[in-house]
């Protein structure tokens, strides 16, 4: 009787901002978001839940894109249905999750992820001895589930059938301040899990949004909190951080927050030394604009070029102690990729392709006999070759370098003998090629299946 009461006398909108239980309602004409944005698989879902008498909307990240006017990659579902009632619905769909347990829902090659609504957690889910919560079951009303989502810009729901916006704490206000405010009190909510620090660096960066300085305060206070997270959800969010299309801008931000510490040890001595910043500048600013383009990124050669400048340090250590060079290069990625596994959990693949990367450099600098063309043939030479690149272009190594490798690997074969042949004098190389240069098509006709390099990943 008093929300009655309450919204009579100041309106649903007032009483809402009063009163997290209740939502803002914002219609097609107050919100502007474009219907043909949205996923057909995505109302397919909600429809499906709305016709066997749920609720049912899309909810998260996707909301918070549609009302940016982009087109979400993913869309995830919220719904009153448990788990068990959501699979019935669907042919492919499998339960998953062991904190909180979800549906994905397959169509093809697009998986979608439903979720039951979230209650406020119980007081007795388990938790470890630094307040991180383990495993939370506890289903509940909408409101509570809006309550539980990490920040306002991420607690909105749309209806795609009457194309209504629900919005709990004020997300779509924050979207047009470009702000990003955590929900409920910070540190409680970053205890309970710590990777939501990282994940205030990625969206801020991200959408070029400032952080509420209540949510950005406790920060550097708990980063410490980072290490008690396993490390494969680490890795998971620095991926994505990463991949977000604004690397650099995350970094900068991980190192103001007092949040790289432990996530890439030594960053801040590769950032300070001029080489060392310019290098890592440039093979995120390459990331960046391949993601911008909608081109592939290749999570091997961007760990690869953040740690290089570590793996070159100990590499000149190692020789310096007597090592020959490339057994000193092994022993250096050794070193690196050990204390990275334990902070990250690199992924063999992701390790395997770092060491392939690193290994070729040496062997770019024999520009004579058979190794150029045998090092053109390795699975992994356009990752190694953009590599190289990356190098002269930060001044590490000559430029001439580059230059001979472009037209080695641009040229026809009659052109590549005549470069080899000119390879004790590389000076002469560069001309010799300019001669006669076939159509770029890379070695014998392409690189091999999975030469993913480019700052990122491929041609």
């Amino acid at each position: 009787m008093i929300k009655k009461l309450i919204r009579k006398i100041l309106g649903v909108k007032e009483a809402a901002a009063r009163d997290h239980s209740v939502a803002v309602v914002l219609r097609a004409q107050e919100h502007g978001i474009d219907p043909r944005l949205v996923s057909s698989n995505a109302i397919r879902v909600t429809s499906s839940l709305q016709e066997a008498g749920f609720d049912a909307f899309v909810v998260g990240g996707a909301v918070r894109d549609l009302l940016l006017g982009v087109k979400p990659k993913d869309f995830d579902i919220a719904t009153n249905a448990t788990p068990e009632q959501v699979k019935r619905l669907f042919r492919r769909a499998f339960i998953i999750g062991k904190r909180f347990q979800i549906v994905h829902v397959m169509f093809g090659q697009d998986l979608l992820e439903v979720t039951t609504f979230r209650g406020i957690g119980a007081d007795s889910a388990p938790t470890d001895e630094h307040g991180r919560v383990l495993r939370d079951n506890t289903f509940g009303p909408q409101h509570e589930d809006a309550l539980r989502r990490d920040f306002t810009i991420n607690a909105m729901y749309y209806n795609p059938a009457n194309e209504e916006v629900w919005d709990y704490h004020g997300g779509s206000a924050d979207i047009r301040a470009k702000t990003l405010r955590i929900i409920g009190q910070p540190e409680a909510r970053y205890r309970e899990d710590p990777v939501r620090m990282l994940r205030v660096v990625r969206f801020a960066a991200r959408l070029n949004f400032s952080i509420e300085p209540g949510t950005a305060a406790p920060i550097a206070v708990m980063a410490p909190l980072i290490n008690n997270v396993p490390a494969a959800r680490v890795f998971d969010e620095m991926l994505k951080l990463l991949m977000s299309g604004r690397a650099l801008a995350c970094l900068v931000q991980l190192r103001k927050s007092g949040l790289h510490h432990g996530l890439l040890p030594l960053l801040d001595v590769v950032l300070e030394q001029p080489l060392g910043a310019k290098f890592v500048t440039l093979a995120l600013d390459s990331t960046d604009a391949r993601i911008a383009a909608g081109k592939t990124v290749s999570p091997g050669f961007l760990f690869a070029a953040l740690l290089w400048h570590q793996v070159l340090e100990k590499w000149t250590a190692y020789r310096a102690a007597g090592e020959f060079p490339i057994p000193a290069l092994h022993l250096a990625a050794d070193d690196v990729l050990d204390s990275q596994t334990e902070k990250l959990a690199l992924q063999r693949k992701i390790g395997s392709d770092m060491r392939d990367i690193w290994a070729m450099q040496p062997r770019f600098e024999r520009r004579s006999g058979k190794t150029p063309h045998k090092l053109l043939e390795h699975p992994r030479f356009r990752a190694g070759y953009d590599f190289l690149l990356l190098r002269c272009a930060s001044g590490e190594i000559d430029a001439e370098i580059g230059e001979w490798w472009t037209d080695f690997y641009e040229s026809d074969e009659e052109n590549r003998d005549e470069l080899v042949a000119s390879g004790a004098n590389p000076a002469a190389a560069p001309g010799a090629a300019k001669k006669k240069r076939a159509p770029r098509r890379g070695p014998r006709s392409r690189p091999a299946s999975g030469t993913t390099g480019g700052a990122a990943g491929g041609e």
